[in-house]
């Protein structure tokens, strides 16, 4: 059977037509396999929704218990028939619950990986490589520029910040799903054991991953209650990156303006944010992981999606390796 005929792109997403259900759409649909949590992949107002647990219970979290008529759990690892089609969910590596899915039939299996990392993250199940016939990759980071530094290098220096300027708060932009909670986690882990101040965008999200096994210390609301602004003097702040351009972050004494992202391997992007202390956290994969990530699983042929998609088509292709641009809408960076 021709590739185009278990999956190919439509307005809605990628759909799997012997199974009639699409990965990640971004418009509603009768049956959808969702890949993470992230808005620009888990959206609601589809009747059916298979996905991990997590990732359903993130959906509710975010949407409220009505986001789907019905909702169906993939067990990581089992297969299960859609139709004529088998269909399997594997670990991603991305934020917690992530999963690539692997859809099979008459021999022929494509893995749609969603976004993934290959970066170790103490807050979610590590990426697994899927041997496949065609490997659907994410491009966010796909030019040679990207190469992400050793994330323990990138907290020590807020940690180093922090001693350096105990009379001055940091507030750290992190995405509410998956980057705060692995910035959270990685300080932990790094020895720092006071207090973690969060804005109340990401008081449901670190509660469920709490309740997931996940421990992120002590965590205060960032609320200010006959107190001032020395009250937050030394501290760490973390919250979405939208909270810090509002009267929100007025609060803090002299704050230092950090922000954790891939992007900001990119300079202009942190001046243009006004950002004095970049932390290069991705919790996408840089050029040399998804390059080293493509030789891995030795697909018979690459699709590329959402990012810089010419440049890992050419490298493909320079290695005589089938490749293409999906050239899919509706994916956006925000988690970065």
């Amino acid at each position: 059977m021709k590739l185009d005929d278990l999956l190919h792109p439509t307005p809605e997403g990628l759909y799997c037509p012997p199974g009639d259900f699409y990965i990640d759409p971004v418009r509603p649909v009768a049956r959808a396999l969702v890949t993470h949590g992230h808005a620009d992949h888990a959206r609601p107002g589809n009747d059916s929704v298979l996905a991990t647990r997590q990732t359903l219970d993130i959906m509710a979290l975010r949407y409220g218990e009505a986001f789907c008529a019905e909702r169906q759990t993939a067990a990581l690892g089992e297969t299960v028939r859609i139709g004529d089609v088998s269909v399997s969910f594997h670990p991603a590596g991305h934020v917690l619950g992530s999963a690539q899915i692997a859809v099979e039939h008459k021999g022929l299996r494509i893995v749609a990986s969603g976004d993934y990392k290959r970066r170790p993250d103490p807050t979610c199940a590590g990426f697994e490589p899927v041997a496949c016939d065609v490997f659907i990759t994410e491009a966010t980071f796909a030019l040679p520029v990207f190469r992400h530094p050793d994330t323990r290098d990138e907290v020590a220096k807020l940690l180093k910040s922090v001693e350096q300027f105990p009379e001055r708060a940091h507030l750290v932009g992190a995405y509410a799903l998956g980057k705060a909670q692995r910035v959270i986690k990685h300080l932990r882990e790094a020895g720092y054991d006071a207090p973690i101040y969060i804005h109340g965008a990401l008081t449901k999200l670190c509660d469920y991953y709490r309740s997931e096994g996940i421990d992120l210390g002590e965590l205060r609301p960032t609320t200010v209650e006959g107190g001032g602004k020395g009250d937050f003097a030394g501290a760490i702040i973390v919250g979405p990156p939208s909270a810090f351009a509002d009267k929100w972050a007025r609060r803090f004494p002299d704050p230092v303006s950090c922000f954790a992202s891939g992007w900001l391997r990119v300079r202009q992007r942190a001046r243009q944010r006004g950002v004095e202390l970049p932390l290069i956290i991705s919790d996408h994969c840089d050029w040399d992981e998804l390059t080293d990530t493509i030789e891995e699983i030795a697909p018979d042929e690459v699709w590329v999606t959402h990012g810089r998609e010419e440049a890992l088509v050419r490298w493909c292709e320079l290695r005589q390796l089938r490749a293409r641009p999906l050239h899919l809408v509706g994916y956006e960076d925000e988690a970065e």
